[in-house]
């Protein structure tokens, strides 16, 4: 490994580059970062009502590019993309971290009645059960109610940044009985302080959990 690690984001939409990228500005500046981009993954997952060997092979291979140009890690920050991210792991010899791990660590830690907020439909199966998977393997009691607002990823997308926090900030209170909110993708995690401000209840968001245990992978 190099002097700064090169850390190798995988990304299927433009809407996660920034957050991502923010949260390595503030905890881990150190961190070389590659981006790698293929903005038709996300639309094509979209037209699929499963996650098809076609697109799982399409993503490992982006992977796979990314090991071959020195990635010391790799962050991959689409949560609709799970058992993708497990056969590149599987394959690839150096760390490979799915968007939520570590946010569902820490919404566990806090409490058995977890919310959570999804703006694109695909991936609400898959972190479903990636969700109940981590439960199970911890031994935790936690359960998932999810909300979908789907209009917020249409604004974002458009560049409307403030009318994608507002909506998914009002549909917030729904949640408010919960022990935990988590936001789901990295793009939600823009309207962090919208949501907190609608709730007395812990906000989490992806990006800066996953930079932190990426993080910890590397330096051990």
């Amino acid at each position: 490994m190099s002097a700064r690690p090169r850390i190798v984001l995988l990304h299927a939409t433009p809407v996660a580059v920034q957050p991502v990228q923010t949260a390595f500005k503030e905890l881990w500046p150190e961190a070389e970062l590659v981006n790698l981009l293929d903005d038709s993954l996300s639309p094509d997952r979209a037209r699929e009502p499963e996650l098809t060997e076609a697109l799982i092979e399409r993503f490992v291979n982006l992977g796979r590019y990314g090991h071959s140009v020195g990635a010391d890690g790799i962050l991959v920050t689409c949560s609709a993309f799970g058992p993708a991210i497990d056969r590149m792991a599987a394959e690839l010899p150096v760390p490979v971290l799915k968007p939520n791990e570590a946010m569902f660590h820490a919404a566990v830690a806090s409490g058995k009645r977890i919310g959570m907020i999804a703006t694109f439909g695909p991936s609400v199966g898959t972190m479903t059960g990636e969700f109940e998977e981590y439960t199970a393997g911890v031994g935790s009691p936690a359960s998932l109610r999810t909300i979908l607002v789907a209009d917020a990823m249409t604004a974002l997308r458009a560049g409307d940044v403030e009318t994608h926090n507002r909506l998914i900030a009002e549909r917030a209170p729904e949640l408010d009985g919960m022990d935990t909110i988590m936001l789901a993708h990295f793009s939600t995690s823009q309207a962090a302080e919208a949501v907190q401000r609608r709730v007395d209840i812990p906000v989490l968001s992806a990006p800066g959990a996953a930079v932190s245990r990426m993080r910890e992978l590397i330096e051990g």
